[in-house]
């Protein structure tokens, strides 16, 4: 239940157009639906600016499905991420309008119309390296259904500098920076010393034996020296993008 759609129920109320009955009716459901194997929240858009995310992973197709049908009944939108070939194949079928990134494992359901671009600036998401680009996909598509205009750079990690330098201009005019890197993971350092708006560190579980699935990327991101650097869980490019959108709607 979106703000506007609550505010349409009880201005019709208020204008007698809609007797309070069939207003419960359609406020059947709010501000909690009670399914079998899941209580949808749909009262995080008044509380959070943004609909419930369904996380697919751990779920069957059959729960994903009936969850995002209650999101989209009750506000017309919804979004998924960490969702496999099947849930994608699936919530695709069912909602035609929906948009799957497969790389980013994400479908989302804009609204219909869809709604504006309320970020104040760009979300730049930053690779160092195209075995990255799942996590940066994800990030990337969350904050765009958060209502940002998001770029994405990838692949310019610090094996090559140069390919990093030559962005610098782009860089600069970031509001924030999602940087996603695996290995060593000090392109986070080397942004954070090169631009004074937030960076969003997301450490990736890219890397060989001694990486340990990301954790030398998140200990190196946490122990960064360049000032500004804020660190998220390794391949949580929801969290970071999460993060990054709330930095981008935060008033002047």
């Amino acid at each position: 239940m979106t703000k506007q759609r609550l505010t349409e129920v009880l201005a019709e109320v208020a204008a007698g157009t809609l007797t309070p009955e069939a207003a419960l009716e359609r406020l059947r459901h709010f501000p909690v639906e009670e399914l079998t194997y899941a209580n949808v929240d749909h009262l995080r858009p008044l509380t959070q600016g943004f609909s419930e995310v369904v996380l697919c992973e751990g779920k069957t197709t059959e729960q994903v499905l009936g969850i995002c049908q209650s999101l989209e009944s009750s506000g017309g939108a919804f979004l998924a991420t960490r969702a496999n070939d099947e849930m994608r194949q699936a919530l695709t079928e069912r909602f035609p309008r929906a948009e799957a990134n497969a790389l980013g494992r994400t479908v989302c359901l804009a609204p219909d119309p869809p709604g504006p671009v309320t970020g104040k600036g760009t979300v730049l998401v930053v690779t160092a390296g195209t075995s990255d680009l799942p996590v940066a996909e994800e990030a990337a598509a969350v904050g765009r259904a958060m209502g940002n205009h998001v770029e994405l750079l990838a692949d310019v990690g610090v094996a090559g500098i140069h390919r990093l330098l030559k962005h610098s201009e782009l860089l600069n005019e970031a509001s924030v920076l999602i940087v996603v890197a695996g290995m060593d993971g000090a392109l986070a350092s080397v942004i954070g010393g090169m631009v004074g708006v937030p960076v969003v560190a997301v450490p990736t579980s890219v890397g060989y034996g001694a990486s340990f699935g990301g954790v030398s990327a998140l200990l190196a991101m946490l122990n960064s020296c360049a000032s500004g650097v804020v660190v998220v869980n390794i391949d949580n490019g929801f969290g970071a993008a999460v993060a990054a959108s709330r930095i981008n709607h935060l008033p002047s």
